[in-house]
């Protein structure tokens, strides 16, 4: 999809044996085109969109919650640069962990489809969440590995026919993160935001602890709501309404507190 909108690609489920700062603390198939645009800066995604009631005062932050979110912003600046060998070797590996008994080709192979971008060149899918939307995938490989090929190969649930592409949904998560955390502003102007960064000065994986939350919590969202890829969005406006709640919570201290954390398996 590029930049000016366009169609969306869905997956066929694929069969069960288809297979800026630094003060921050740190811690351990088939496809059929849609016709809504939902991924990348720019585009209309229903998920991602601002609403009136986020438009608050900026919060004021602490220096460590500067600095944190400083650094955060410096990876989210960060496009997928397919020149850049890091950023091959990050493809690579992500290819490696989601597949571990099948060869990768080549960086540009059909193989890619079968982890759900919507062609044979994944780098053209990284526009709306850049680089960090990779290190997003590869956190939540290593750190979640059950949860994550559960969700990569649909193992759980009555699913529908017509199931969303994974990494393609993954991309699509982070953005939303970004513009619900409201994480390129200054200074977050959303009390959800200026909430998220209590949690990030405590632990600098906490933005990749909280895409993991909400992948795990979008699949549940999708197989609660009997949905098919044509109800993509609606189940991330659902996914997002529950996240803001569980991060306002009075009782939660840290993100592992989150009634959704209890959904991930490592």
């Amino acid at each position: 999809m590029d930049d000016r909108g366009g169609s969306f690609v869905a997956v066929r489920r694929m069969s069960q044996g288809l297979e800026r700062g630094n003060t921050c603390h740190t811690t351990s198939a088939e496809v059929v085109a849609g016709s809504a645009a939902w991924l990348g800066r720019g585009l209309s995604c229903v998920c991602a969109q601002r609403r009136e009631s986020d438009a608050r005062p900026s919060f004021d932050l602490t220096p460590s919650q500067e600095e944190c979110l400083l650094r955060l912003q410096n990876r989210i600046d960060i496009p997928y640069d397919s020149s850049i060998p890091e950023h091959q070797e990050a493809l690579k590996t992500l290819w490696k962990v989601a597949f571990p008994e099948e060869e990768l080709r080549g960086l540009i192979s059909e193989q890619w489809k079968e982890m759900g971008w919507q062609g044979k060149d994944p780098s053209t899918d990284f526009r709306g969440g850049g680089f960090i939307s990779l290190e997003n995938l590869l956190y939540f490989a290593k750190n979640f590995p059950r949860s994550f090929q559960d969700l990569l190969r649909k193992q759980e649930g009555d699913r529908a026919i017509w199931e969303y592409p994974f990494a393609v949904a993954g991309v699509n998560i982070t953005f939303m993160l970004i513009q619900m955390l409201d994480l390129e502003a200054l200074k977050p102007r959303n009390l959800v935001g200026a909430t998220f960064l209590k949690f990030l000065a405590e632990n600098e994986s906490a933005f990749d602890l909280l895409y993991c939350i909400t992948f795990k919590l979008m699949d549940n969202q999708w197989l609660a709501m009997r949905a098919s890829y044509m109800d993509f969005n609606a189940v991330m406006k659902a996914t997002r309404r529950q996240l803001e709640g569980e991060l306002l919570q009075e009782d939660i201290t840290r993100l592992e507190d989150l009634p959704s954390y209890s959904l991930l398996s490592r």
